[in-house]
């Protein structure tokens, strides 16, 4: 544990702590303990530095915890997990596992992290993941059947997180094709699925997904859409290990679910929280753009586009999707990922 990591221990009550009380803590001296404090505000952590006081975080934080998480797991969820790593920092959750899957026959291996600093989104775009605040998690999972078997797989994770959401008292978020969560048109939080192994045979699934929890607006500045967070919308601190515990039962049930039943298990509550239906859409193609009416998805978890009197299938990697001009104008909806 670096000297940074353990003050923020420390720190984590949200109480004021002394130089002189964190350097008998640690073993180290008043200007190292500074500096370390120094870098945690660097990554975005807002930290009181008083005279006569000490060091406080503007907010306590709920650190991470393996055996709190694992604590927190009901019965079924935890005979699934076979391994849970919680990482302080890594460069990226998704390419942790995909190196477990290159190098293990393993499933139901879950990698979590404080912070990253390589994480993604879609076709390679920065996934910006400050420290201490949101949840960054993804789940190794194996599926007996090919690659070519998993189409709507990510709606089917999408309406999971919804689903835990909706736990923690959050009912509005809507779906929005193929990967994310909106509240109010802002992005709450966004799905990324990597693939290992062959097309028509047992194949491993990386499951990573990104939730805005708590999250500071200084570290946000470099995304490109409108952006909101789970505690700004409920207006009360959320456990990070206790959603953390739900979602991995929301996860680990719908991977499940879908390889015995696919997409069909999931259609209604995708249709009910469908944020794009009946809504007029933009598809970049890699032929061009074209516009049309969304009408939902298909049970393969195809885009359905009503254009020129014609139902069009659009496939989650084929496209991405925003909002007619008008539309993107009311407010009413995000950009994409």
């Amino acid at each position: 544990m670096t000297l940074a990591q353990t003050i923020l221990t420390l720190l984590a009550d949200g109480e004021f702590q002394s130089g002189p009380a964190l350097g008998q803590a640690t073993g180290c001296s008043r200007t190292a303990v500074w500096k370390a404090v120094q870098s945690l505000q660097n990554t975005g952590l807002e930290i009181y530095c008083v005279r006569g006081k000490g060091y406080r975080l503007a907010q306590p934080v709920e650190l991470l915890n393996r055996d709190s998480i694992l604590a927190a797991l009901d019965i079924d969820t935890r005979q699934a997990v076979q391994q849970l790593d919680v990482y302080y920092e890594i460069d990226s959750t998704n390419a942790r596992l995909l190196e477990v899957a290159r190098q293990e026959n393993t499933s139901g291996y879950v990698c979590i992290a404080e912070c990253q600093h390589m994480g993604r989104g879609r076709r390679g775009r920065r996934w910006v993941s400050p420290l201490g605040g949101n949840l960054y998690l993804s789940l190794l999972w194996r599926f007996h059947a090919g690659a070519t078997s998993l189409g709507g797989l990510s709606l089917a994770i999408a309406v999971a997180m919804v689903r835990a959401l909706r736990d923690s008292g959050l009912v509005s978020a809507q779906l929005k094709w193929p990967n994310d969560i909106l509240l109010d048109g802002h992005k709450l939080a966004g799905i990324l699925l990597e693939l290992s192994g062959e097309s028509s045979g047992p194949c491993a699934v990386v499951v990573g997904v990104g939730l805005n929890i708590r999250t500071p607006v200084r570290e946000m500045s470099a995304v490109d859409q409108p952006w909101t967070d789970l505690e700004s919308a409920l207006g009360k601190t959320v456990s990070r290990n206790e959603l953390t515990a739900s979602l991995l039962r929301h996860l680990v049930h719908a991977v499940t679910d879908f390889e015995q039943q696919g997409l069909i298990p999931f259609m209604d509550e995708w249709k009910q929280w469908d944020a794009l239906a009946g809504h007029e859409i933009i598809l970049d193609l890699p032929t061009g753009v074209v516009r049309g009416v969304a009408r939902g998805v298909d049970e393969n978890g195809a885009l359905l586009l009503a254009r020129n009197g014609e139902l069009q299938r659009h496939h989650s990697g084929e496209v991405s999707v925003r909002l007619s001009a008008n539309m993107e104008s009311s407010g009413t909806y995000g950009a994409g990922q």
